[in-house]
């Protein structure tokens, strides 16, 4: 959390001190979170803890980046059993300003066996700092998302 703090602080104070300009108020970041979901609309444990966190980290990032003039959209979309089946590692990714959530922290993607909802599938995990995540916490999508953040106060 320190971390996330020291991130969010150097974005402050480098768009303050004029070091950076801050993005437009038209300026927008998504966060796009993509799992599976089965006939009855249900999904995994993993997913089902991933949803909660992608939820709570787009709700403070969006408080926080509002005053850089960066709005936070998040949108979803859900994979079905067949699609699912085909790739299960393509199940419970995020992706924020369009790259994946692992190239922005400098994680690994893996893979491990699930639970029913995802049949015999081993399913996608996430490996960062010697960490194995089955679900992504909210700590590594806000990151992520000051990451993304920085790359676009940057790019203005």
């Amino acid at each position: 959390m320190r971390q996330i703090l020291s991130c969010l602080l150097l974005l402050f104070a480098g768009a303050a001190a004029g070091c950076q300009s801050a993005p437009s108020a038209d300026t927008s970041m998504t966060i796009h979170w993509q799992r599976m979901v089965d006939e009855r609309g249900g999904t995994c444990d993993r997913c089902g803890l991933t949803e909660d966190a992608v939820r709570s980290a787009h709700a403070r990032l969006k408080r926080s980046l509002a005053h850089l003039g960066i709005s936070v959209i998040l949108t979803t979309s859900a994979l079905d059993m067949e699609t699912f089946e085909e790739s299960p590692i393509e199940s419970n990714r995020i992706w924020i300003a369009g790259e994946p959530l692992e190239a922005l922290i400098g994680a690994e993607v893996n893979q491990s066996p699930c639970c029913n909802a995802c049949g015999d599938n081993d399913c996608r995990t996430m490996i960062c700092d010697g960490r194995v995540y089955e679900a992504i916490p909210s700590e590594l999508i806000i990151k992520a998302g000051l990451v993304a953040a920085s790359r676009l106060v940057s790019e203005q």
